[in-house]
Order: structure tokens, then sequence, then C-alpha cells
């Protein structure tokens, strides 16, 4: 399969995440949405949505003194149908990128791992839907799985990587939750909570996630509507509450992993009548962490999605 570099030393992301681009001339209408969640992804009956994001995380605070540094960049590609009025199916499957630099006896190692990591699979029913002039509100739970398609055996010079680095983690997580959206002519508020069990795999089990997520897009430009349907400016906020349970290595607790994290994530959003372009950061606000679990710098999120 034919690939493009995009990360420099070596490191590339398969060609077909960008072709993906090609199937724009024929897409349909799209609305304003979250940026940090798929979860709020508008789909239509009978049509599909795809977003394709790209997504670097970094991490560079570490308490514990050996210069930890890490970088996860994931080229994140999402489809959705819509089953019905009611139901929308998704899938997720992130190319991933990780490295970690540390000081390992003096000795400065960098350690790396790239490829296809874990796909997503989950479902969301609207529950509650309430339509009126200009405006509509809706609640729908959703439910799904995380699959070990990544591969989680990865290694280098220095032996098995550690799982913060490998691209899949090898476990079988379920997760659930419940989204809400009210959406008028000026602004959209979404909102999610959501839990996700992560199980066991090659003796190292992830703390549980609870997460919270707020987004508000508001319309920027035109400032005022008219009778044609032009192309649409919107300013975005979002907050990011995550809390994680410690990880468990070979059934003993490690008392320097998780935590909670609170991000702030101003944004923005091109929306025209086949595309929208959107870029966004995610900040760190408050990170309460246990032991010397290494600290995010900044998250910076760039993406494009269509619905056809």
């Amino acid at each position: 399969m034919a690939k493009i570099g995009m990360t420099g030393k070596g490191r590339q992301f398969p060609a077909f995440l960008v072709v993906m681009m090609a199937v724009i001339a024929w897409a349909g209408p799209v609305e304003a949405a979250a940026i940090t969640f798929n979860t709020a992804l508008p789909v239509a009956e009978g049509e599909f949505v795809a977003r394709e994001q790209l997504v670097i995380n970094t991490s560079g605070d570490d308490p514990s003194g050996s210069a930890r540094e890490r970088t996860a960049k994931a080229a994140v590609s999402v489809l959705g149908y819509g089953v019905n009025n009611k139901l929308a199916v998704f899938g997720v499957l992130p190319y991933r990128d990780n490295e970690l630099k540390l000081t390992v006896g003096g000795q400065r190692q960098v350690r790396s791992a790239s490829g296809f990591g874990d796909a997503t699979l989950f479902g969301r029913y609207t529950w509650v839907q309430r339509d009126g002039p200009g405006r509509n509100f809706r609640v729908a739970p959703m439910i799904g799985i995380k699959l070990p398609t990544g591969d989680d055996g990865k290694r280098d010079a220095f032996g098995l990587l550690p799982a913060s680095v490998q691209v899949g983690s090898g476990s079988w997580d379920p997760f659930a939750g419940v989204v809400v959206t009210y959406q008028t002519l000026n602004y959209q508020i979404d909102g999610q909570f959501s839990y996700r069990a992560i199980n066991e795999a090659n003796g190292f089990e992830g703390g549980d996630v609870t997460q919270l997520d707020v987004s508000l897009q508001y319309r920027l430009l035109p400032r005022k509507l008219s009778s044609s349907l032009p192309d649409f400016l919107y300013g975005v906020m979002e907050a990011n509450w995550i809390q994680q349970q410690k990880n468990r290595l070979n059934g003993s607790s490690d008392p320097d992993s998780g935590g909670t994290r609170l991000f702030l994530t101003p944004g923005v959003q091109y929306v025209t009548k086949r595309w929208i372009a959107e870029a966004a950061v995610q900040v760190p606000v408050s990170q309460n962490l246990n032991g010397s679990a290494l600290e995010n710098d900044s998250i910076g999120r760039l993406s494009v999605r269509f619905n056809f």
C-alpha cells in the first residue's frame, strides 16, 4: 500500500487516510459538532459521516526527575452510519506514532512504535428528541467496545516496549455513556458523560476512566442569517474532565498512575454545505495526578469531516 510521510524519522501515515478526502465532492449537508468527542457527530438516516482527525499529544512535566518526554501522534479515522432516525453506528480506527524519551542509568533512551491501533465500535440511540422552531433537543445513550486490533507486543533494542508506547493494548474494553445536544440557529451545546472499563492484558491493567465533556459552538459569521445557505464560522469552547483510576501491573497497584485532569479547549470550525474543517487545542488547567505520573503539556487537534 502506498504511504505518505508526515512525522519524519521514517514514520509514515497510510495514504488511504488522505484519499478519503477525494469523496468530498459527493458529500451532503453537515452540521457543527463537538471537536474532542466523536459521539456527538450528527448522522441522518441512510447517510454516512466521515471524520479524519490528526491528534498530537505531548507530555513532559515529569515529577520523577527522569526527564521523561512522551509524544503521541495519531491519525484517527471515523465512519458513522445512520441506520434509521434513532440509531447511528460508528467505527473508529487510529494510526499511531508513539515516542518516549527518558533517562535510565544516566543514559538517554528513545523508545518508539508506530502502526494501526485498537479499533472502536459503538452505537448511539436517540432516546429523547424535542424539535421546535429554530431549535432542537436530543438525549442519546451510547454503548461500545474497544477491540484489541493493534499490536501490543512491539519491541526495540532495549526489549519489550512499555504499555505507554505500544500502539495496541491487547484488552477488550467496554464503555457506555449518554450524549445530550441542544441546538439553536445561533449556537449548539453538546454534553457527554461516559465510563470506560479497562481490562487486563499481558499482566497490565489500565485504570478505568470516567469522563465528562461539554462543548459550545457559537456562530460568529455570518452575523445575520439570510434566505440563502452561506458558509459559517463557529467559535468553539470545550471542557474535558477525565478521572482515571490507578493502573495495575501483575496484580499490584501502580502508585505513579491515575488521577484527575481538566482541559479547556478553544477552537474554530469552518462549516460549508459539504464539509467542515476544524482545529482546537486542549490546554490542561488542572492535573491532580498520583505520584510521578506524567502530566500533559497540550493536545492539538486538526480535522475535516463530511456527510455523504
